[in-house]
């Protein structure tokens, strides 16, 4: 599946949810499509990029990590011998990133979402492993995002130099 489509897919995800445990998997969730586009784009996205996409890559991985042990810590389901909520990442159906400034702006948009969902349940909750486990991916939410200004930044100045070098050579 294209990466804007599992981006919107989240977004619609993390919109409908209302309990502070589905936040928390679409937090997740967030973080482990940021780990696969920021690994997508490393391997195939603009080489002016590569080095920023191995660093969201990264980030969303630590992300991902805090947020699932956060996730599968917290949930009664779990605590009973249930089914932690989160089972698959829906990274996992990732194919391809066909439009990488669109992707990052959508992406950015996702985690900015995700970072004041958690913000909401961290100050709905009176539980402080749910409080710190919410600031955690806040932080990390915040860290991706960080990282995907980064990289629109650089795709920016590199449309930038490609106008101005079609201004100056019209062959071009």
């Amino acid at each position: 599946m294209d990466a804007m489509r599992l981006i919107g897919v989240s977004r619609h995800a993390l919109a409908e949810s209302r309990a502070a445990l589905d936040i928390l998997a679409e937090a997740w969730q967030a973080q482990t499509l940021a780990q696969a586009i920021g690994g997508r784009l490393a391997l195939n996205g603009p080489p002016e990029l590569r080095g920023e996409a191995r660093g969201l890559s990264e980030v969303g991985g630590r992300g991902s990590g805090v947020l699932d042990s956060a996730v599968l810590r917290t949930g009664e389901s779990c605590l009973a011998g249930g089914v932690p909520p989160v089972t698959r990442p829906r990274a996992a159906q990732l194919s391809e990133v066909a439009d990488a400034h669109g992707t990052l702006t959508g992406l950015g948009r996702l985690l900015g979402e995700v970072g004041i969902a958690l913000v909401g349940v961290a100050c709905a909750t009176d539980e402080e492993a749910l409080y710190w486990q919410c600031i955690e991916g806040i932080d990390a939410a915040d860290e991706s995002s960080d990282r995907v200004r980064g990289m629109l930044r650089r795709l920016t100045v590199r449309e930038k130099g490609r106008s101005r070098s079609a201004d100056r050579d019209p062959a071009a």
